[in-house]
């Protein structure tokens, strides 16, 4: 067995290897971060809006969760790739996301409404960027 001298302190290979490492470990593939945490989030806002804004307490709550969750998400986007391009599309959201919920918190539905035009501004710009084969150019979106 060899050991690996650090200052004075000797670790083994084993110790070396269990130790934690810095960097997120991504669970999810692009795909199901988009299916099953952006898409829902962001539709569930969108039909709040599109339904004259939340009616109760529970849709308010709802709305807040969705909100906080693109605005986080935009985040988790910008920890799987560090390009320019990707990063300031990904900031759109988490600006977008953040507004969704201070909105939410005031329960106020016109702020609501625009956090969502926001929103769709942001993933509709990722996508021209990012999947030019939903938005060809000339598409008119």
């Amino acid at each position: 067995m060899k050991w690996l001298l650090v200052g004075v302190v000797v670790l083994s290979p084993i110790l070396l290897a269990q130790e934690p490492s810095d960097q997120p470990h991504p669970v999810a593939t692009m795909k199901q971060l988009m299916l099953e945490i952006i898409y829902p989030a962001s539709n569930s806002l969108v039909l709040l809006v599109n339904r004259g804004g939340p009616p109760d307490d529970n849709a308010w709550a709802e709305a807040r969760r969705s909100a906080l969750t693109l605005a986080e998400s935009g985040n988790l986007l910008i920890l799987r790739n560090h390009a320019a391009e990707w990063t300031a599309d990904a900031r759109l959201l988490t600006d977008a996301g953040a507004a969704a919920y201070k909105a939410a918190e005031a329960k106020d539905t016109k702020a609501l409404a625009a956090a969502s035009d926001r929103i769709d501004t942001a993933c509709t710009t990722c996508h021209k960027h990012s999947r030019p084969n939903v938005f060809p150019s000339g598409s008119g979106r």
